[in-house]
């Protein structure tokens, strides 16, 4: 079995793939991109295996497309990569606000002036001492604050950043967070699984296999696709046998 980590260096990893994806031509052969009357309903039957749909329903909305973007524009050559991008970045960025909001504790709390003229200092060696606490405790407070292995909610949410923070809480880290439950260790890994599933199946990085809803509609019997890696996909009826590519039938 993958685990979490795995799944979350994989989208780290293939992140700027997926950018440069997006500008490439399409490629005959990706697994999902043939037989499109059988895989039609594939995404969002993937969608409800891996629980995605509860894993970034709180981004949909965020996602709506300004109304100044209406009308006539260039579509982008892939998009289904984008749309893939999107998906994947609203529950990674998603999953580590959650987190962060349990595991993550709040910044050191800087220290505060003394009232001098109600509590004076007894003698000059005494206010050079405090002076220098101050500084000092002032200056590891600006660290915590600014510490790069803090998740923030403004700035830098990119997918890469939210898969690389949530992978250091499952590897236990160092950093300004508690060890994390194993009611969020699932958590993070049930987001991982479907955003690198969606990963590599745009990239066409990882062989798949799927037994379809749509029954053959020679014999009724059920039908599984095989495809990724580079290879054309084909379809297979467990029941009378056919095998299919998109060019038609090539067995019965």
């Amino acid at each position: 079995m993958t685990s979490t980590a795995t799944h979350l260096r994989t989208i780290a990893l293939h992140w700027t793939d997926l950018h440069e994806a997006a500008g490439q031509p399409v490629t005959v052969g990706a697994f999902g991109l043939g037989l499109r009357g059988y895989l039609a309903r594939l995404d969002a039957a993937d969608r409800d295996e891996y629980g995605y749909d509860r894993n970034h329903a709180a981004h949909l909305r965020s996602q709506e497309r300004d109304p100044l973007q209406l009308g006539e524009r260039p579509v982008p050559v892939r998009l289904h990569i984008l749309d893939t991008m999107r998906a994947v970045e609203a529950a990674l960025v998603h999953c580590a606000d959650d987190i962060a909001q349990a595991v993550q504790r709040a910044p050191i709390a800087g220290p505060t002036a003394r009232r001098t003229a109600v509590a004076p200092y007894a003698t000059q060696r005494e206010a050079d001492i405090a002076a220098a606490d101050r500084a000092r405790r002032t200056q590891l407070a600006h660290a915590d604050l600014v510490d790069p292995r803090r998740w923030r909610y403004t700035g830098r949410r990119t997918a890469s950043h939210a898969a690389l923070w949530l992978l250091a809480r499952i590897e236990r880290k160092p950093g300004p967070c508690r060890r994390l439950t194993a009611d969020e260790e699932r958590r993070i890994g049930t987001v991982a699984a479907g955003a690198a599933a969606r990963v590599e199946r745009a990239l066409d990085i990882a062989a798949q296999q799927r037994t379809l809803s749509t029954p053959c509609p020679d014999c009724g019997g059920a039908v599984d696709v095989h495809g990724g890696e580079g290879r054309v996909p084909v379809a297979h009826c467990m029941g009378c046998g056919r095998i299919w590519t998109e060019g038609g039938v090539i067995a019965a």
